[in-house]
């Protein structure tokens, strides 16, 4: 039986780390990564609960436990004092409360066992009070987006900015390939905004292409007017893969007008592309420059930690469960982008439901064979690489292959050398031959001076990886 000894200070010690987080602009971190609830203490152990295995185990590697831990020893003066979690599944508010007056250790297990095989009540929209916004999808919220290395800026940038609209990194650009969590947090920022202002905001999420189709039909039909009084109204405004606008002059200009009415009225932008957006180049200068005016932040492939922590989630908010060989198979055969990997998981989840079969790595490496092949280097050739380096820089194949030394040349060249070296096993003889006839110490050369630029120099190396990305996923 607790003696409740210490809940007031497991109270005021997590109130002292709330203060501390919101005041780094983090509140709604902490509320994500610390989101534990007291249940009992002993003489030494102060007992607490958090909502899944998915939950201990990402508060457990990012050190959160031991940073509350710490901050309980200093003010309780306790140094023997230690922190025990439990994971309880989370119930309406009447039930919780009925049971954390008086819970012993055998009761928190078994009450583990019974929840574990209720379906899962961990989805955003089932959650009491949240507010659905007609344009956005409930389920791109912050707690379900999980970063990692290649997100952690744009994640904590994106709750900076749905935190305070308008007020901190507006506009705010996320770009980088497909699948990454880009259109993901965008929407994330405008739920965060929906659901947690107590005055009304005008939001709106719209595609670039809708926008663009929308403003041609006020064109039409004589309804300008409406147009811009929709746009040019609003508190927060969510723009996705503005790259599709390359070209599209119009459309540009009248983006340009809402974009400053909209930062006059300090309104929230945010846009994604699938690129810096000053590499689109079609894109009117004026435009690139109001929105290069705020912050840019790419995001990365997520790496194979990140991998294995978004499929854990994944499967914890279905309520399934598999065994950690094949989560690491997945996380390790599927590199290219989130939604892949989702994708992979759908389909091993899907074949165990509808067969009823109970999976095995065997089962597995078999149902994704098309999948992990698609997603191998084996058929990529140098034709498809310089293809697409080309069709990027604009220029033909037989230019990327000539001996033109004009640095519209020479830079895409030496990309497409490089990444035909990280992706292929072709000697730099052969490499020679396919680039003009030059010899293997200027290929080498070639090599050597990206892979020393992209050390230096992030934008480069972003690049990069988004024309692999491309390669990778390239059809003939």
């Amino acid at each position: 039986m607790s003696e409740n000894n210490y809940k007031e200070a497991w109270e005021y010690t997590m109130k002292v780390l709330h203060d501390l987080y919101k005041s780094q602009n983090k509140g709604d971190e902490f509320k994500l990564w610390f989101n534990m609830n007291y249940v009992e203490d002993t003489i030494d152990t102060i007992t607490v609960s958090v909502a899944s295995t998915f939950l201990q185990q990402s508060m457990q590697r990012k050190g959160n436990f031991d940073i509350v831990l710490k901050k309980l020893k200093e003010i309780t003066g306790q140094d023997e004092i230690k922190l025990n979690v439990v994971v309880i599944k989370e119930e309406n508010s009447e039930a919780k409360e009925s049971k954390k007056s008086d819970t012993s250790e055998s009761n928190i297990a078994e009450e583990k066992s019974v929840k574990e095989n209720k379906p899962s009540e961990s989805n955003e929209t089932k959650k009491t009070g949240f507010k659905k916004h007609q344009l956005l999808d409930e389920e791109y919220t912050f707690d379900t987006f999980i970063p990692g290395d290649n997100s952690r800026f744009a994640y904590n940038a994106a709750i900076a900015v749905a935190n305070e609209p308008g007020r901190k990194y507006n506009p705010i650009l996320f770009y980088g390939g497909s699948g990454l969590g880009k259109t993901h947090l965008m929407q994330a920022i405008g739920n965060y905004i929906n659901n947690n202002n107590t005055e009304k905001l005008k939001i709106c999420y719209v595609s670039a292409e809708s926008f663009t189709n929308e403003f041609i039909l006020s064109l039409k039909e004589k309804t300008e007017k409406a147009f811009k009084n929709k746009y040019r109204n609003l508190d927060v405004l969510l723009l996705d893969d503005i790259h599709f606008l390359q070209g599209k002059e119009s459309t540009q200009e009248e983006l340009y007008l809402t974009f400053d009415a909209l930062s006059q009225k300090k309104a929230q932008m945010v846009f994604t592309c699938d690129r810096p957006i000053r590499e689109i180049k079609t894109m009117a200068e004026r435009l690139v420059s109001r929105i290069s005016s705020g912050m840019c932040i790419d995001l990365q492939p997520p790496n194979y930690e990140t991998r294995y922590a978004i499929l854990q989630k994944k499967i914890e908010l279905q309520n399934r469960v598999l065994e950690p060989e094949i989560i690491d198979f997945i996380a390790r055969n599927v590199e290219t982008n989130v939604r892949e990997l989702e994708s992979a998981l759908d389909k091993v989840l899907g074949y165990e439901e509808l067969i009823g079969k109970k999976l095995n790595i065997d089962i597995v490496k078999n149902q994704l064979r098309d999948i992990i092949s698609s997603n191998s280097t084996e058929n990529i050739s140098l034709d498809i690489i310089q293809k697409v380096i080309a069709e990027n820089y604009q220029i033909s194949v037989a230019d990327l292959k000539s001996k033109k030394r004009d640095k519209k040349y020479v830079v895409p060249r030496q990309i497409a050398i490089y990444i035909a070296r990280e992706l292929t096993e072709i000697a730099y003889t052969e490499l020679g031959n396919e680039f003009g006839g030059k010899d293997h110490s200027t290929i080498m050369t070639a090599y050597k001076k990206i892979a020393e630029q992209i050390k230096i120099d992030s934008t480069l190396e972003s690049k990069i990886q988004l024309y692999i990305r491309e390669i990778k996923e390239y059809k003939k």
